[in-house]
């Protein structure tokens, strides 16, 4: 509990600036670690059921080949929706329109996407993964709706 309380009020005491920055480092730190995942999913698999690399040399060979494919699925995930996110944190970082709102709403959607990729690489519950996700996806959309808001008509006031 105290390191939640302490990590909070880090965020609380850090600039917008650097929480959109640090919330970015996250989003990509979770990329790497799914990443490192997968490699070792998939030299595991392939040592063990000695399929040879070129045997999965194509998606679809993979497909046909390889039965651990849930971090596969998730890592590709890391290079969809995310893509949103890393536009609207690199706009606002451009445009100087970082505030406390977004970089909190960035750091929950962080925090969505992490426990999306936990659920996907492990018990992979479609119904808890897809709750997950749909959060993510609300949260992500309000976020840019909330700048463009911000940027037409706020920052004009």
């Amino acid at each position: 509990m105290l390191g939640a309380a302490s990590a909070s009020t880090q965020l609380n005491t850090m600039s917008p600036t650097l929480a959109l920055v640090t919330a970015i480092a996250a989003m990509v730190a979770l990329t790497l670690v799914v990443g490192v995942r997968l490699c070792v999913e998939r030299w595991r698999e392939m040592h063990q059921r000695r399929i040879p690399p070129q045997a999965v040399a194509t998606s679809r060979q993979a497909a046909e080949q390889l039965h651990a494919v849930q971090a596969a699925d998730n890592f590709r995930n890391l290079f969809e929706m995310p893509v949103l996110f890393y536009t609207l944190c690199t706009l606002a970082l451009a445009l100087r329109a970082e505030s406390a709102w977004l970089a909190a709403g960035c750091w929950l959607y962080v925090l969505l996407r992490c426990v999306h990729s936990a659920i996907h690489c492990t018990s992979n519950q479609v119904i808890y993964r897809f709750s997950v996700f749909a959060a993510s996806v609300l949260v992500l959309a309000l976020l840019w709706v909330g700048m463009v808001v911000e940027l037409a008509f706020v920052s004009k006031a």
